[in-house]
């Protein structure tokens, strides 16, 4: 008795179907590596200006805190910011801690920026003096234009 050998068998098919979902999870598994391995390359954010306040408003020496408002595709949402003037310098400081990201708040009897989360300090110049935030916090583009104030946000 001859067999018709154009037909597919059970076995040939199933081993055919695994290696075709072996190669969809492979490439699936590649999209997400470079995902997370070049985030930012693939994420790219553009930088807005918003107004933060007159430039009559500015700290004449040390550090003042400012709320923003700034669209947020489409919507507006409000960063937390501060502004600080060491008297040579004029630039302003993410409010977000780079340890978990909580709000850190502005102690001037200390003279310094403490997180209220897990003790994370910083001097006046944004730099890590006790805690575990692995790094400094964030500075901000700031640009003075017509006696008005604006603060880059990446969006």
């Amino acid at each position: 008795m001859l067999q018709n050998t154009s037909k597919l068998d059970r076995r040939s098919f199933l081993k055919k179907v695994c290696k075709l979902f072996s190669f969809i999870g492979l490439f699936i598994m590649m999209g997400l590596y470079l995902l997370f391995a070049f985030p930012k390359q693939l994420r790219k954010k553009k930088t807005v200006y918003v107004y933060a306040c007159e430039e009559e408003e500015l700290p004449v020496q040390g550090v003042r805190q400012y709320y923003i408002d700034y669209p947020l595709h489409g919507k507006a949402g409000t960063k937390k910011i501060f502004i600080v003037n060491t008297g040579k310098e004029l630039f302003a400081l993410s409010a977000i801690c780079t340890h978990l990201g909580c709000l850190i708040n502005w102690y001037r009897p200390e003279n310094k920026f403490l997180c209220p989360c897990h003790g994370g300090q910083y001097d006046t110049n944004g730099n890590v003096v006790a805690g575990p935030p692995p790094a400094p916090m964030n500075r901000m583009p700031l640009k003075i234009e017509h006696q008005k104030v604006h603060i880059g946000l990446r969006v």
